[in-house]
């Protein structure tokens, strides 16, 4: 038993980063240190700050007094998935580590992480208040006209310039850079960093499948009456975005009641929300539905 624990411990830094690797928005991840778990094992607790604004000074009485509000906030993840498999000890009999290792780095990159991804976009695109316009973006020349309008769009809001990462298809951003035009190359010159999304992680909204009666395979699909994203700009600091991996679960045969395998449980609680007043520092483009 004890070697199967230290088999879970071992594998937990691996399987994060190959998370990082494979995931298209974990450069969106809040700083760790920023989210402390809460009450249950759903909730993190996220601090809030406000504060009042600029008053009139007076040489007599000096400064106007003003308030300053510090909140610890619980928020409830919003994504919680997991999976089971079993693994026969036959089929790896000295190196089950070895065959656990690939299952679980294949089952991060192929499948967790686009779901991931796509929940994210679908989640932040279906926020009430987010910038949202519906276009079509036949050539590059109309991608770089719809990502000057919404860069100028976020700038009268005075989103922080800093730090916006933009997410755009892969066809539309071989479409500006087909261009090769002072004027698409000064497009993106002012984000943090320019990812291109498959479409088949960027919809405006998703169906997760349960893996029961009829939706076997899990994953998920893109929703009925959802459209295809163009592209989406993001400022970081407007997110709620934090990940938790739960160990993986991992039993040995001899503590299988039902099958001579090893049993290994993949779970991942998160949650991917939005600041209630930063909501402008996010802006999506799709097509139609």
């Amino acid at each position: 038993m004890s070697n199967t624990i230290e088999l879970a411990k071992s594998f937990v830094p691996k399987l994060d980063e190959c998370y990082r690797l494979a995931s298209l928005t974990s450069v969106l991840d809040g700083a760790p240190e920023l989210a402390k778990q809460g009450a249950n094992a759903n909730e993190l607790i996220i601090p809030m700050m406000s504060m009042d604004g600029l008053a009139d000074y007076s040489r007599n009485g000096g400064y106007v007094q003003g308030g300053v509000t510090m909140t610890n906030e619980t928020v409830k993840c919003n994504f919680d998935r997991g999976r089971r498999f079993d693994v026969d000890v036959m089929d790896d009999l000295e190196t089950a580590g070895l065959a656990f290792g690939r299952l679980s780095a294949q089952f991060i990159r192929d499948k967790v992480v686009p779901e991931l991804d796509a929940f994210r976009f679908a989640s932040y695109c279906g926020i009430s208040g987010v910038t949202k316009k519906e276009e079509t973006l036949a050539d590059g020349a109309a991608t770089v006209a719809a990502l000057s309008t919404a860069v100028t769009a976020m700038d009268d809001e005075e989103v922080t310039a800093t730090g916006r990462y933009l997410f755009i298809t892969p066809t539309l951003l071989q479409g500006i850079n087909d261009m090769d035009t002072t004027k698409s190359k000064k497009v993106l010159e002012g984000f943090e960093q320019v990812i291109k999304v498959p479409q088949r992680r960027f919809y405006t909204a998703i169906k997760q499948l349960s893996g029961k009666t009829g939706e076997e395979a899990g994953g998920y699909t893109k929703a009925t009456g959802a459209a295809n994203i163009n592209f989406a700009i993001v400022q970081k600091d407007a997110l709620i975005q934090y990940t938790k991996h739960a160990a993986p679960k991992i039993i040995a045969p001899e503590n299988n009641p039902d099958a001579d395998a090893y049993v290994f449980g993949y779970r991942m609680v998160g949650i991917a929300k939005a600041y209630k007043n930063m909501l402008s520092g996010m802006y999506f483009s799709h097509d139609k539905a």
